[in-house]
């Protein structure tokens, strides 16, 4: 049977008060123990940040930021209860013949990963699963009915998607009875794909706050590359003298911030020095003229 339409769905938003997310994708790369990493756990649910992003494809398989992170959380298990996990499924790496990776988000796959990521994680249920990337084989009613048989047996509280397209949003959501909560895209001043193909049009109009990743645009900000990475760079300059920002990555990051789609940036350090710099920039407000000066930068030319 066809779910329920997207615009049928009503719901207080699980993400409502959410500002960030702490993003685990590096996990293994910070030289944490299990004792560092539960300390930098507690230090920036200290900060507020009390959301993590994971994926059953981040790490190496026999040190996976998953299980990293699970081995932590065991060393307090009283903190589960404050935290809202997200995990991804749906990319299979390459492994034994097979030399490539792909997508899959067959039944069997998605229950393998939430079983693996369950095991991992050393808990009884993830907050929040993710189909990881668009599958061009994707099955909409088979993921309905996995979707249903994890949420009732209480394994994933709330269900999304990650880099989808509007369409591809749709498509799912038309299946799907639960609502899919969020789209996870890359949100930025060198990429602004979710700006223009309709993502957070799409995020307003169902009221899905959208989590976004690359705010600082991969590093690029650091060490920029194309003349469009330097204009950028060059205005966020400029803005963070008239905003008295601490450095250009709170200007950028709040630029992400402003849109009314009202984005959830995910935070990728690994030394708190640099998440408390990033909660900072909440309180950054921009004008529209610094907005549109920065989104100049990025376009090479200013509005028509």
């Amino acid at each position: 049977m066809m779910g329920k339409t997207s615009q049928e769905i009503v719901m207080a938003h699980p993400f409502e008060q959410i500002d960030f997310f702490q993003g685990y994708w590096r996990t293994e790369s910070w030289g944490m123990d299990a004792q560092a990493l539960l300390a930098f756990t507690k230090q920036h649910m200290e900060l507020g940040i009390y959301a993590v992003d994971h994926a059953w494809i981040y790490g190496a398989r026999d040190s996976s930021c998953e299980a990293l992170f699970g081995d932590a959380m065991a060393l307090d298990p009283s903190i589960r209860q404050q935290l809202h996990i997200v995990s991804k499924c749906g990319i299979v790496p390459p492994s034994g013949n097979c030399d490539i990776a792909y997508y899959d988000s067959s039944r069997e796959e998605i229950l393998r990963s939430v079983e693996e990521s369950l095991t991992r994680l050393k808990t009884d249920y993830i907050d929040t699963l993710l189909l990881h990337r668009p599958d061009l084989l994707l099955n909409p009613a088979e993921v309905a009915e996995v979707f249903e048989q994890l949420h009732a047996q209480g394994k994933v509280r709330y269900f999304g998607v990650s880099n989808y397209a509007p369409h591809e949003f749709d498509l799912l959501q038309q299946y799907v009875d639960q609502p899919l909560i969020t789209n996870q895209v890359e949100i930025n001043l060198g990429n602004m794909y979710a700006l223009e193909d309709g993502t957070l049009a799409q995020a307003q109009t169902l009221q899905r706050r959208p989590m976004a990743w690359s705010c600082l645009m991969g590093g690029r900000l650091f060490n920029p590359e194309s003349e469009q990475d330097h204009r950028i760079v060059a205005a966020l300059h400029q803005v963070k003298e008239e905003v008295g920002a601490n450095n250009i990555e709170q200007v950028a990051m709040s630029w992400v911030q402003a849109h009314p789609a009202r984005p959830i940036p995910i935070i990728g350090s690994g030394k708190i020095e640099r998440v408390r710099d990033a909660v900072e920039s909440k309180n950054i407000k921009l004008s529209r003229e610094q907005w549109y000066r920065l989104w100049g930068a990025s376009k090479g030319h200013g509005v028509a």
